[in-house]
Formats: C-alpha cells, structure tokens, sequence
C-alpha cells in the first residue's frame, strides 16, 4: 500500500504562482506513476499531469506552458509548479499514485487550491 500526503494548496492572485507536494509513503518501490488531478465544484475530477518512474510527463492541454510536474530525488515526492494562475484553475487538488504491475491506483486526501481574479 502506499499512503499519500498533499500540501502547498491555497488562496492565490489570478497570474500568481503556487506550489503543491504530494509526499509518498509505504511501498514506494513499486510505484509506477504519479500524477495531479482536479476537481472542481459540480465537476467531474479529471488529469492535470502526470510523471512515470521514468521520467516522462504529459499535461493536459489547459495547463500546458504554465504547470509544471517533476519529482524530488528520493522519487517518493512530487511536485506540481504552478505559474500564471487562472480563476479557472480553482479546484481541489489531489495526488495519485500507481502502482505496478497491477496498476492499483491510491489517493491523496487532496489540497484547495483558489485562485481570485
């Protein structure tokens, strides 16, 4: 199992910058990929971005140029860098781990992020 701590979330000017962590715990070594969703009010929670334990990321197109996703070098913490904030940005953050080979997936509690115009 591995067991997931967000931090780093909360109220921003519209263009500012923010940082979230999501430090991981218990068997790490198996962990195959992390990554960032959202999910705001009334919305479904869907992909922000996400890194392989090899390295390789991929965002979603609305946060492209401006998120950026990179882990610590213990490789049991990431970080979501998030620069130009939107209003639209507004949600609650939460972290995902996956596991291989199985591909269970385990969640963060998860971080609000609210960014004011």
């Amino acid at each position: 199992q591995v067991h997931l701590v967000e931090s780093g979330g909360g109220l921003v000017q519209a263009g500012g910058s923010l940082r979230l962590s999501c430090a991981a715990s218990g068997s790490t070594f198996s962990i195959n990929a992390m990554g960032w969703f959202r999910q705001a009010p009334g919305k479904q929670r869907g992909v922000v971005a996400r890194i392989t334990s090899g390295g390789s990321t991929n965002y979603a197109d609305s946060v492209k140029g401006r998120f950026t996703i990179s882990r610590g070098n213990a490789k049991n913490t990431v970080y979501l860098q998030m620069n130009s904030r939107k209003p639209e940005d507004t949600a609650g953050y939460y972290c995902k781990a996956v596991l291989g080979p199985t591909y269970r997936g385990y969640w963060g509690q998860g971080t609000q992020v609210t960014v004011s115009s």
